[in-house]
C-alpha cells in the first residue's frame, strides 16, 4: 500500500514538473517581453532590444522541437498582454505567429551547430553561433515586417526602417542575453558564473561599468556621446581576467545600464538603435576575448596534463628502481617466513618476518602513490635526501650500460650534503641528463667515449651537479631550443625530457641549464639543507 502511494506521488511530481517548466518559461518570456517593450515602432513588437527571443531559443534548444507549441503560446500571449490585440484579432496574431515560426527555424539551425554541453567559450563555437543568429534574425525580420506591411499595420514607406530596427532588436537581444541563459542551463556554466559572481574582481569591473556609463552618458553625453569608447574598459577587464563567464556578466551589466541611461536621462545624442549596434560591438569584443582566454586556459591545462603523462616514460626507470628494493626485500622476508615455518618457529623471529613484509609493502605503495600524485597534480613530497645516496641510486644502472657501450663513466666523490627534495623526481632529472650524455657519446669513436658526473658545494647554501660528456656539445643557438617542448635530436624522443627536468629543478628552487662548448655540459643547481639529519 505504502509502495503504491509512493509511486503515485512520484508520478504526480513528474507530471507536475513537466507542466511547471513550460509555465515558468511562458511567464518569464512575457515578463521579458514587457520589460523590453521600450521605444516601439508604431506600437508594434519592434523594439531596440528583445531578450525574450534569446530565452525562447534556449528553451527550444534545451527542450527540442516538441517545445515549439509552448513558444508559440508565449509569443501570442505576449502580444495580447503587452501590446493588446485590437479588432480584428488575427490582424496582430498572424505576424506574431510568423515571428514564432522564424524562431523555431532558427533554433533548428542552431541545434545542428551547438551540442548540449557547448558553452560558447571558444572562437569556433562563437562564430558558429553568431553567423546563424545574424542571418536568421535578418531573414525573420524581412518576413515579419513584410507581413506587417501587407496587413496594413505598418506603412510601406517605413518598411526599410522597420526591418533594420526589428533586426537590430532581435540580434542585440539574442547576442547579449542568449549566452547568459545558455550558461545558466548548463551545469558547468552555472558553476562558472557562480564562481565569477562570488569574486571581488567581479564587483570591481561592475563598479567600473557604472563609472564608464556615467562618463559616456554624463560627461560625454553633452558632447555628442564622444566618450563612448570608455564602455569597452569593463568588459575587456572582465573577459581578460575571467574569460567568457566574466564577459557575460559584464555584458549584462553594460546592456542594462545603457538601456536604463537612455530611459532615465532621456538621452538624445544618439538613437536607441545606434546605441544598440554599439552594444553589439562591445559585447562581441568581450565575448571573443573571453573565448580566446578560455581556449588558452584549456590548452594550458591540457599541455600540463600531457607533460605529466609524458613524464611517465621519463620516470619509469626511477619507479622500477624504487619498487625493485621493496619487492626484493618482500621476497626475502617471504623466504625467511617459509624457512621459519618449516622449522616450526612461532616466536618473535616469525613475527619480525611478517612485520618486515608489511613495512616493505607500505613502502612500495607509497612510491606508487607519490608517482600517481605527480601525474595527476604535479605535487611534490619533500623529504631529507642524502646527496650521495641520490646520486648512487640514479647512476646505478649506467655503470653496466657504460661497460656494454665501452664508455668511460666516472662519478667523482660526492660531498656529504643533504637536500630537502622529492627523491623520486630528482632521480628522474639525473637519469635524464645521464641518458642524454650516453646517447651523445654513442656517435663518437669508442676510445673517446667519456661521461662524468661531479658534485660540488657552492656558496649560499647550494650544490652544483655537473654532467659532462665527450659528445658534440651544444651550439650557442641551440642552448634554449634544447629546453623547448617537442624538440628532440633523437628520432624516438618526444623532446620533453629536458623540459620536465627543468620544471622539476625549478619546483625544488633550483636551476638547470646547458653550456655551449665543444663537448656536452649540463649543470644543475639545487638548494641544500644546512643541518643534515642524524
Amino acid at each position: 500500500m505504502a509502495q503504491n502511494a509512493a509511486i503515485a506521488m512520484l508520478h504526480a511530481a513528474c507530471v507536475l514538473s513537466k507542466f511547471l517548466l513550460p509555465l515558468a518559461f511562458v511567464a518569464l518570456y512575457v515578463a521579458l517581453d514587457a520589460a523590453s517593450f521600450i521605444h516601439p515602432l508604431h506600437g508594434l513588437n519592434i523594439t531596440p532590444w528583445n531578450p525574450a527571443a534569446a530565452l525562447g531559443l534556449v528553451f527550444l534548444l534545451r527542450r527540442g522541437p516538441g517545445a515549439g507549441p509552448v513558444l508559440v503560446v508565449a509569443v501570442l500571449l505576449g502580444e495580447y498582454l503587452v501590446r493588446g490585440v485590437p479588432f480584428p484579432w488575427w490582424n496582430r496574431l498572424l505576424p506574431a505567429l510568423i515571428l514564432a515560426t522564424g524562431y523555431l527555424l532558427l533554433s533548428a539551425v542552431l541545434r545542428r551547430r551547438m551540442a548540449p554541453t557547448t558553452l560558447l567559450d571558444d572562437r569556433a563555437a562563437l562564430v558558429g553561433w553568431m553567423l546563424p543568429v545574424v542571418c536568421g534574425t535578418l531573414l525573420n525580420s524581412l518576413v515579419y515586417v513584410s507581413s506587417l506591411c501587407l496587413l496594413g499595420l505598418l506603412p510601406w514607406d517605413g518598411w526599410s526602417a522597420g526591418v533594420v530596427r526589428s533586426w537590430v532588436g532581435d540580434a542585440v537581444g539574442i547576442t547579449v542575453a542568449m549566452p547568459l541563459f545558455w550558461w545558466l542551463s548548463v551545469g558547468r556554466g552555472r558553476l562558472a558564473l557562480h564562481t565569477v559572481l562570488r569574486s571581488w574582481e567581479t564587483l570591481g569591473h561592475s563598479l567600473l561599468g557604472v563609472v564608464v556609463l556615467w562618463i559616456a552618458f554624463g560627461l560625454g553625453g553633452e558632447g555628442g556621446f564622444k566618450l563612448f569608447y570608455f564602455l569597452f574598459l569593463p568588459i575587456v577587464w572582465a573577459s581578460v581576467r575571467q574569460g567568457m563567464a566574466g564577459a557575460i556578466v559584464s555584458a549584462t551589466v553594460l546592456q542594462l545600464g545603457m538601456i536604463g541611461a537612455m530611459q532615465v536621462l532621456d538621452f538624445r545624442a544618439v538613437t536607441m538603435a545606434e546605441l544598440q549596434m554599439l552594444a553589439v560591438v562591445i559585447v562581441l569584443v568581450g565575448f571573443f576575448i573571453g573565448g580566446v582566454v578560455d581556449e588558452q586556459c584549456r590548452t594550458s591545462s591540457e599541455l600540463r596534463q600531457t607533460l605529466r603523462l609524458a613524464a611517465a616514460g621519463e620516470m619509469a626507470g626511477a619507479l622500477a628502481h624504487e619498487l625493485n628494493q621493496p619487492l626484493t626485500a618482500m621476497g626475502a622476508y617471504a623466504s625467511a617466513y617459509d624457512a621459519l615455518q618449516v622449522r616450526g618457529e612461532t616466536g618473535s623471529r616469525l613475527e619480525a618476518a611478517i612485520n618486515g613484509m608489511r613495512a616493505e609493502a607500505r613502502r612500495a605503495g607509497e612510491v606508487v602513490r607519490r608517482l600517481r600524485d605527480f601525474f595527476h597534480t604535479g605535487a611534490t613530497r619533500l623529504e631529507a635526501v642524502r646527496l650521495d645516496e641520490l646520486i648512487a641510486a640514479a647512476t646505478a644502472h649506467y655503470h653496466s650500460r657504460a661497460r656494454q657501450g665501452g664508455v668511460a663513466f666516472e662519478v667523482a666523490e660526492v660531498p656529504a650534503l643533504t637536500l630537502l627534495a622529492d627523491r623520486l623526481q630528482l632521480e628522474v632529472v639525473l637519469r635524464n641528463l645521464l641518458s642524454n650524455a650516453f646517447d651523445a657519446v654513442a656517435a663518437v669513436e669508442p676510445a673517446a667515449r667519456r661521461v662524468s658526473l661531479r658534485a660540488a658545494r657552492l656558496a649560499g647554501g647550494q650544490v652544483l651537479i655537473c654532467v659532462e660528456d665527450s659528445g658534440p656539445g651544444l651550439a650557442p643557438r641551440d642552448l634554449e631550443r634544447a629546453f623547448e617542448s617537442f624538440r628532440s635530436s633523437k628520432s624516438s624522443g618526444l623532446g620533453l625530457g629536458l623540459v620536465i627536468s627543468r620544471a622539476i629543478a625549478e619546483t625544488h628552487g633550483g636551476r638547470l641549464w646547458g653550456e655551449a662548448a665543444d663537448h656536452g655540459i649540463f649543470k644543475l643547481v639545487l638548494p641544500i639543507q644546512e643541518t643534515p639529519p642524524p
